[in-house]
């Protein structure tokens, strides 16, 4: 920024620090009065899975909380800067239609693989080793470059706003998710996701309503109107309709469209992180949650970035802009600060404060589920798998906690030196796809077509990585007639990277299932993925295992009803992704696209509007109704803490508690647990209507 931070280094440090160990505290007692009053153990299943019990509103809350990454509020801003009004909306677009596509997948997983710990799993039990392998690099991959985007965004914007130095903050923001995560497991990460994105909605209702309703500068959408058209005067968008900010019709805005497509289809269906949140959904609740999720979190970056990339363009010719009288810089843009920028030349101090509080909670809880999901790939897919097949549930537990202690400091170290050597989140985010979407096809068809083999799942990610990467550099060193920093982040480069990237298994694939032989899967191995044995973590925390939420027997007769419920919803999931996967990315902007259509000052209010009674409905789907769905549980919650205050002891619980002396009773009837987990797992494919490949 051209001007000194409008907060002390300080404040900075207050924030990243003092904030991080708040909830991490907050997260410690919750910890333990889930474990006193609702029996919840933080066995291996439950760090895990959360004992495949979430309910729809967490787990929508959850998802818009891990897909409301730091470049979701500061990358989505700065393509409003660039290209209008046109780049928010590309980007929502285009990051939304894979959370609603990737419901479809949630419940394939939840009716094909029932007691699977990562999709890692379910990749193994129908390929075997060598593909298991490969698609761990591509997973593992794809954390990577989320987690450092994360923290290069983050540190980026904390620096502009504090002078905090870079290092320090790519190092301090991870540790109180660290602290909380080893303490919660993923239940942590959905209670914490919950509150990280309360807070996220009210801090951009706070910034709509300052630029629309009363900023002195602003105050209206007909004002912020009026200075786009003035601004278009001075600085007219190339490839816009008319040079103007004001219309869908912008070429280097669609070319951003397409890039971000794919590089989203590769960090969804390749990253652990939502797979985890679909198994540890109740099998009834996978499908609304992650619907909900998607649909809400879609008003988060249209808002954000219709608010604060819109404001900086109209204001940066006031004086109130921090790079008054200058335009922001490329590199500036390309870190992330339009939004920092345009939130202090709304609200001075103030507006700094909320951005660091934002950002702070954009990156902590996206990077909460990142770190789950390498620990969770670590724990089962790597240790389990090939080091110590018998491991027992406190073992495992200690594996994911170290792994996530592990990664969260090599993944600092990786950011800073991002950092040090000119790589932006910027470029990070551009380039995702280029690196992992030519997994996200033999993925989604492992669980949707039983005819790919295994040589096609396990080359078809690695020959589109070449192809990819092959057209990202020939497109650089062509255009621009090197490769550096600045050409091959360009968007042609970029867009050949990544539209090969995703297309390439569609050739790959088919050629390669066809040249070796169809397998004709039958979906058995995949169900006969076992739960992990916490028995002796159930012993020691002398709780009965079978009260854990998740460890109970499952009737033949519930898991035939769960199996028909699960049927309806894949036919459902499909119906309606389809749909609204074409109205969000052809039936809403195409015609504006191919009409050129430039924005009326009545039309535009008309868009703003929109987009904030978009963000209401959003705050009752991920705000309220995770709290009215769950009010029984925390009603019961509230009496036995107030049980316990009064001195009448808690409720009494069912069952009886386990004690050390029930160890060998519990070991003898080790092997008769783990039989019934297999065989109510294969009742779901056994029984009834065998499951059939699409």
């Amino acid at each position: 920024m051209a001007t000194a931070p409008p907060l002390s280094q300080a404040v900075g440090y207050g924030v990243v620090i003092g904030l991080g160990f708040l909830f991490a505290l907050g997260m410690i007692l919750t910890t333990y009065v889930l474990k006193r009053y609702r029996n919840e153990v933080q066995t291996s299943e439950m760090f895990s899975t959360a004992g495949r019990s979430v309910k729809s509103g967490l787990v929508a809350s959850a998802v818009v909380s891990s897909w409301t990454w730091a470049a979701t509020l500061l990358q989505s801003s700065g393509v409003a800067y660039r290209y209008g009004v046109s780049g928010p909306f590309w980007y929502a677009s285009g990051a939304t239609v894979q959370i609603l596509l990737f419901a479809t997948l949630a419940i394939e997983l939840k009716r094909k693989a029932p007691n699977a710990h990562t999709f890692l799993e379910v990749i193994r039990a129908r390929y075997g080793v060598y593909t298991h392998v490969v698609f761990i690099v591509f997973g593992l991959m794809t954390n990577i470059l989320v987690t450092a985007m994360l923290l290069t965004g983050g540190s980026a914007v904390v620096t502009s706003l504090t002078g905090m130095p870079t290092a320090a903050a790519c190092f301090l923001l991870p540790v109180g998710v660290v602290l909380y995560t080893i303490f919660g497991g993923i239940k942590a990460t959905f209670l914490t996701d919950y509150v990280h994105t309360v807070m996220i909605l009210i801090i951009i209702m706070l910034f709509a309503f300052t630029a629309y309703t009363t900023n002195v500068h602003l105050g209206s959408p007909g004002k912020v109107y009026d200075l786009l058209v003035e601004a278009a005067k001075k600085h007219p968008v190339e490839g816009n309709a008319e040079g103007s900010y004001l219309t869908m019709r912008s070429k280097e805005g669609a070319i951003f469209f397409v890039i971000n497509i794919v590089g989203n289809f590769g960090t969804v269906f390749c990253d652990n992180g939502y797979y985890n949140k679909a198994i540890a959904a109740s099998p009834i609740h996978a499908l609304p949650g992650y619907v909900m999720g998607g649909l809400s979190w879609f008003a988060i970056p249209w808002l954000a970035a219709t608010t604060m990339g819109l404001s900086a363009l109209a204001l940066e010719s006031n004086p109130v802009f921090p790079t008054y009288p200058s335009r922001m810089s490329n590199a500036d843009v390309s870190a992330g600060l339009v939004l920092p920028n345009a939130a202090v030349a709304m609200l001075g101090k103030g507006g700094a404060a909320a951005t660091l509080l934002l950002i702070f909670m954009a990156v902590t809880s996206a990077s909460s589920a990142e770190y789950i999901a390498v620990s969770s790939i670590f724990t089962y897919d790597i240790y389990k798998t090939y080091f110590e097949p018998t491991a027992s549930g406190r073992k495992l537990v200690y594996m994911a906690h170290t792994c996530v202690v592990v990664y969260a400091i090599l993944l600092a170290a990786f950011s800073t030196a991002l950092y040090y050597i000119g790589i932006s989140m910027g470029y990070i985010y551009l380039m995702m796809g280029v690196i992992i979407s030519s997994a996200v096809l033999p993925a989604a068809v492992t669980l949707l077509w039983s005819g790919q083999n295994m040589i096609a799942a396990t080359l078809s990610p690695i020959l589109g990585l070449v192809c990819s990467l092959i057209a990202w550099l020939v497109t650089a060193k062509k255009e621009y007639g090197d490769l550096s920093v600045e050409s091959t982040g360009s968007n042609n480069p970029m867009l050949a990277g990544n539209v090969v990237a995703l297309l390439s298994p569609l050739i790959f694939i088919p050629v390669l299932t066809f040249a070796f032989g169809q397998q004709r899967y039958d979906w058995v191995s995949m169900a006969m993925i076992r739960l992990g044995d916490d028995s002796d973590v159930a012993a020691k925390a002398n709780v009965d295992l079978e009260l854990i939420p998740g460890a109970a027997d499952t009737s033949e007769a519930d898991l035939l009803a769960e199996k028909e419920k699960l049927k309806r919803a894949s036919v459902i999931a499909k119906t309606m992704t389809a749909v609204m996967t074409f109205a969000l990315l052809i039936f809403w902007p195409m015609p504006m696209y191919g009409t050129a259509y430039v924005f009326s000052k009545k039309f535009f209010t008309g868009w703003v509007s929109v987009g904030i009674f978009w963000l209401f409905c959003s705050t009752f789907c991920v705000g309220l109704y995770p709290l009215w769905e769950g009010r029984h549980s925390q009603a019961n919650t509230i009496k036995g803490i107030y049980r316990d205050l009064t001195g009448k002891g808690k409720p009494p619980m069912q069952g009886r508690t386990m004690s050390v002396d029930d160890k060998s009773s519990e070991d003898e009837g080790a092997m008769m647990g783990t039989e019934k987990d297999v065989k109510g797992a294969t009742a779901k494919v056994t029984t009834g209507d065998t499951i059939k490949g699409e």
